[in-house]
């Protein structure tokens, strides 16, 4: 099974999980089976339409899926998925 690894901000949505295994054969499955089995997560990863949030980077083994194929990105079963919020802020 594919694993995802959730970043430190995002573990108390997956009850302090730091990795969760997850079905699916895409990226776009996997990050669907992690939202289903963490309702609360999905806010966090996804827009109300439906669609990834803009400052949430995903990574298939250190590969950006935005150049993969994103939702499309296939997955086997040794393969992590990273996410990576952006995070901005602070006085310029």
């Amino acid at each position: 099974m594919p694993v995802i690894q959730i970043p430190s901000a995002l573990r108390s949505f997956t009850g302090n999980q730091s990795r969760v295994e997850v079905q699916g054969t895409t990226a776009g499955e996997a990050l669907t089976a992690l939202a289903t089995a963490h309702p609360t997560l999905r806010k966090h990863l996804y827009t109300d339409e439906g669609q990834l949030r803009s400052f949430v980077n995903v990574y298939k083994n250190d590969e950006d899926i935005r150049f993969l194929g994103r939702d499309a990105t296939p997955l086997d079963s040794g393969d992590t998925l990273v996410i990576v919020p952006s995070i901005a802020g602070g006085r310029a």
